[in-house]
């Protein structure tokens, strides 16, 4: 049984469960937590589920979780590995049901006197023209030809069917594409489960936000990402909805099968991995960087529609600051023992961070480095920060969001769903939302406190505070 006194304390925000704690484990398991999330943490099985992560074939350095962590499918939310590309494994309980579920962040060149006529209005319209909710559909229907399009090319090719801007393609992480996706590997299941979900935000903790811009802490790197105080901002969280997490399904069984044929041995099935260079590995990577890419067309879908929506009211345009992912496995060169190697990233619930310099930064951010969009809770402060040289210790990983606290079903048997609406309004947020009883599973409430989770992520050098938002304006599904 793990408790406090088997952690190390490296310092005031990151605490270390050394590699003697168990016979199997093959490397260090580290959590970027202070002490006050560190006896929120020991009400789950999360630091359980990062030692037995720990466990797994080629896993180097360090296992971590960052401050936002909390109990998931195998590996915890808010985990980051990285595993040797030769020797090590991939596991689709590492990367996520969600593959690329990812934050988006547009900037306008508006304040919030310009657009607070017109608020309602714009949250009214917004909502209706943007799906959302547990199999929400969009107008735009892809036949076979189509989807392997979008699962091959991503942003560009959304871009290409005129949903988009060329420049989009500069603010997103990879570019929006991860090249090595095979339309081929992902079944024709997931594929008839996506194929009229672009477009759409989908049900849980996914959302659009209208923000506003309440504090700078860097005036110059915020100049260089073109914020300003009292700018208004909207932010997109959706991922690959059905087809993404159909192919996690998928891949958890052939796995699971698998385990046996390279005898790997597991202290959780959850974990289920094969050889990243086996045919298995090689499968799952390829239809899991398919539907990554589905991930980012569908937040560029959601971006062209919200960009009409603008346009119609207000007649201006929003320009893409920048869109990262969260669960995602990224083939990647980082240390290893004082050498430069390739890795295959697994990042679940975690952000990538990438310094100034970094080659693969998009040129207007090399001098300053990489945007880092952390949404807090509906109704809390979300912040934009920027990667710093010191995350290298965390193969440039920071956490995702603040982290649930409570679980859904918890949440809901404490808050009402309509007493939530009304204190939103009188907190001055308009709340746009299908069902009030699932708004519930997503209240302020029910996550870690956003502020003291970034206080970690500054603490501990991962990433740089540049702006802080609060929301005007909530859309989400049921």
């Amino acid at each position: 049984m793990l408790t406090k006194n088997d952690l190390k304390k490296i310092n005031n925000y990151l605490f270390e469960i050394p590699k003697s704690f168990r016979f199997d484990m093959r490397v260090p398991a580290r959590a970027y937590v202070d002490e006050k999330m560190l006896e929120q943490i020991f009400r789950d099985k999360s630091l359980e589920q990062l030692v037995n992560t720990a466990t797994l074939p080629g896993v180097v350095n360090y296992v971590m979780a960052m401050p936002d962590m909390h109990e998931g499918y195998g590996f915890p939310i808010g985990g980051v590995a990285g595993m040797d590309l030769e020797t090590g494994v991939i596991s689709p309980g590492a990367v996520g049901y969600d593959i690329n579920c990812g934050t988006r962040l547009l900037l306008s060149d508006l304040i919030d006197q310009d657009i607070k006529p017109h608020l309602e209005n714009l949250a009214d319209q917004l909502n209706h023209t943007i799906p959302s909710g547990i199999g929400s559909t969009g107008k735009i229907k892809l036949d076979r030809n189509g989807m392997d399009k979008i699962l091959t090319g991503g942003v560009k090719r959304a871009v290409e069917m005129g949903y988009g801007e060329k420049q989009d393609l500069d603010c997103c992480e990879s570019y929006g594409l991860i090249k090595e996706a095979d339309p081929s590997k992902v079944s024709d299941k997931a594929k008839s489960r996506g194929r009229d979900q672009l477009g759409t935000l989908g049900s849980g903790n996914h959302f659009l936000e209208i923000q506003k811009v309440v504090e700078i802490f860097d005036e110059t790197v915020a100049k260089k990402f073109g914020l300003f105080l009292n700018q208004i901002t909207i932010l997109i969280h959706t991922g690959s909805r059905g087809l993404g997490h159909q192919v996690c399904t998928d891949y958890v069984q052939l796995m699971g099968r698998a385990l046996e044929k390279y005898k790997i041995n597991l202290p959780d099935r959850e974990l289920a991995c094969a050889p990243f260079i086996s045919p298995e590995g090689q499968t799952y990577f390829k239809a899991m960087a398919a539907a990554a890419n589905f991930a980012w067309a569908n937040r560029q879908l959601v971006t062209h529609l919200a960009r009409q929506v603008w346009q119609k009211i207000l007649n201006k345009n929003l320009k893409v600051l920048y869109d990262v992912a969260h669960n995602i496995g990224k083939i990647e060169e980082h240390e290893v023992g004082g050498q430069l190697k390739k890795l295959i990233i697994h990042r679940k619930g975690a952000t990538r961070a990438f310094p100034a310099s970094h080659p693969e930064l998009p040129l207007n951010y090399q001098s300053v480095g990489q945007p880092v969009l952390i949404p807090g809770s509906m109704g809390t402060s979300s912040y934009i920060l920027v990667g710093t040289t010191e995350a290298r210790q965390s193969f440039y990983s920071v956490c995702h969001g603040a982290g649930r606290a409570m679980s859904r079903t918890a949440a809901k048997r404490k808050i009402w769903g309509q007493d939530l609406i009304k204190d939103l309004a009188r907190r001055g947020i308009i709340v746009k939302c299908g069902s009030p009883a699932g708004l519930a599973e997503e209240a302020p409430e029910a996550y870690k406190n956003i502020d003291e989770v970034i206080n970690v992520v500054a603490g501990a050098g991962l990433a740089r505070r540049v702006a802080r938002v609060v929301p005007l304006a909530v859309i989400k599904g049921e």
